[in-house]
């Protein structure tokens, strides 16, 4: 990506996608960016690059549960089209962390603010989200603190 912001990069690339006729991306590109005008509009302001990154995590969510859905129903043509708009999404997410890493932060972070029991699960978990930013899922997170307060 460019030095453009977030929903910038995602206009330029949505202009691409038409002069390329590439109709998945478009497709994807358009849902989104109407995703991320809506919750401006809720919010009454422009979103910053990790709140857009929240909308597009929230989409790819949403194709994750579609599939999951219809494992299993024989409509194989509409697992690969969410399978296609999952990766369309990726290009614009952060790469994540690894499991390891994850867990090096997590015991960092622990030591820094004295967590040692599941007690204190409240204070690490934001200093933790605060840290790894959008290079991590919530839920991701939350189960390795689980796991290393254990």
């Amino acid at each position: 990506m460019s030095r453009l912001g977030l929903g910038a990069q995602l206009s330029e690339d949505l202009k691409q996608a038409m002069r390329d006729k590439d109709k998945v991306k478009l497709s994807v590109l358009r849902m989104v960016k109407a995703a991320v005008r809506n919750a401006e509009i809720d919010g009454r302001r422009d979103l910053s690059d990790d709140e857009v990154i929240g909308v597009l995590r929230k989409e790819v969510k949403q194709r994750r549960e579609t599939i999951a859905t219809l494992e299993g129903s024989g409509r194989e043509d509409l697992i690969a089209e969410a399978e296609a708009e999952i990766l369309v999404l990726s290009a614009y997410l952060p790469a994540a962390l690894s499991e390891a890493e994850l867990i090096a932060i997590v015991r960092e972070v622990a030591e820094q603010v004295g967590a040692v029991s599941k007690a204190d699960m409240g204070k690490l978990m934001p200093a933790v989200m605060k840290r790894v930013g959008a290079a991590a899922e919530g839920r991701t997170v939350n189960r390795i603190v689980q796991s290393v307060l254990q």
